[in-house]
């Protein structure tokens, strides 16, 4: 019987020790096509197969969070895995427990007392006895709030902590919405948490620290020896090499949780992050809370508007690009957009792809007509503070 042998090299990878046959298999086991491969030129070019290897026969590494995987191969194949050699990092305490520190945190939002929910303590509790945990959860379930509560105890532990986000406004959205969380408890983000974006100092000498992944992936691996937590929010977004380097750079880094509410649905990405961060945990479904009415029910309509036959005529000939500028000029079609919008009740949301030739346009007829309703025109250019205004009102 083959045994494979685990042991850490550090909080990223583990080291194989087994038979080169076995070895190989493994290798093959974790080798998938790349989404789009086809397409790129190295592979038309034939300097790369289209393949992506999780497992390198040469250096035998594998990311630690693909344990699970690695146990899975085993058993189908009547091998044994031998973990003797690995410490698994988590804290070993009950669910009460963990619930009971939850409830301890008086958690607040818009000024009045909240009570965090059953599949929020779940999540939490996942993530605490099991040091990594990739946490599926949509939109609108609270994944701030369940950040919130993992900071909040790991700082117990004096633990260090790192939290990633792809946009400067999230930056400011994540470090307002602890502080939302925290007004009866006394926690300040401004006494515990440093951000990190344009105009911020690069520095942790806060114990948390809340970034934007653009911001810190240059940084040498010393910055990131500190941190004991590390958390990756719209973790689905950690395609990009600058990414995943960061990750690996946390080679002290035991504690890892990502959090998103899509997975892209390509088997590759799902456990690429689910090596760096652990396996995935779905904390919750849109239906489930839709049904539980804490998110509101959701009805989708599709407009397909009619043009007449000359201009349809007109653009028969025109390729893509021409086509688009045609449509997005369409004075017609955007009064049509402008009208619809300013008919609806509530907050409108008017999402457009090109900024100057259209997303402009629309602000400025919508305004025109918009009377006594606020609009905001959001867009690349638009600074983080704006941001978190429009954020706030809406």
């Amino acid at each position: 019987m083959s045994i494979i042998e685990v042991s850490k090299k550090n909080e990223v990878h583990l080291v194989l020790n087994t038979s080169p046959s076995v070895m190989q298999e493994i290798s093959e086991y974790f080798t998938f096509d790349a989404p789009g491969a086809k397409f790129h030129p190295l592979y038309k070019s034939r300097i790369w197969d289209g393949k992506i290897r999780l497992v390198s026969t040469f250096s035998k590494e594998i990311y630690v969070g693909l344990l699970e995987y690695l146990k899975k191969f085993a058993e189908e194949r009547e091998y044994v895995v031998d973990e003797s050699n690995y410490k698994k990092s988590y804290d070993n305490v009950s669910y009460e427990e963990v619930k009971a520190f939850c409830l301890s945190l008086k958690l607040v939002s818009n000024g009045k007392s909240i009570e965090i929910r059953d599949y929020q303590i779940d999540a939490v509790y996942q993530a605490i006895v099991n040091g990594r945990r990739l946490l599926l959860s949509p939109t609108g379930s609270g994944k701030s709030l369940i950040i919130y509560c993992l900071l909040r105890w790991h700082e117990k532990y004096g633990r260090r902590q790192l939290i990633l986000v792809p946009t400067t406004s999230l930056v400011e959205q994540m470090y307002s919405d602890f502080q939302d969380y925290s007004e009866l408890n006394g926690w300040k983000t401004s006494e515990h948490c440093h951000r990190i974006y344009g105009g911020y100092e690069k520095s942790n000498l806060y114990n948390v620290v809340i970034s934007t992944w653009q911001s810190i992936y240059k940084l040498p691996k010393a910055f990131f020896s500190e941190f004991h937590v590390i958390y990756g929010d719209e973790a689905h977004l950690f395609k990009a090499k600058s990414l995943t380097s960061i990750l690996n750079k946390c080679i002290s880094t035991p504690f890892r949780i990502g959090t998103t509410g899509t997975l892209d649905g390509s088997k590759t990405h799902k456990l690429v992050l689910e090596g760096l961060f652990g396996p995935v945990y779905k904390v919750t479904t849109t239906k489930k809370l839709i049904t539980e009415k804490t998110l509101a029910d959701l009805q989708i309509y599709s407009i397909i508007l009619e043009y007449p036959d000359e201009i349809r005529k007109t653009v028969k000939g025109y390729d893509y690009q021409q086509e688009m500028d045609f449509i997005v000029s369409y004075n017609e079609r955007n009064k049509f957009i402008r009208n619809l919008a300013l008919d609806q009740k509530g907050n409108t949301l008017v999402l457009f792809q090109y900024v100057e030739k259209h997303g402009k346009i629309l602000h400025d007829m919508i305004l025109s007509k918009a009377q006594n309703r606020q609009v905001f025109f959001v867009y690349g250019g638009t600074d983080t503070e704006q941001r978190e205004l429009v954020r706030q009102l809406t």
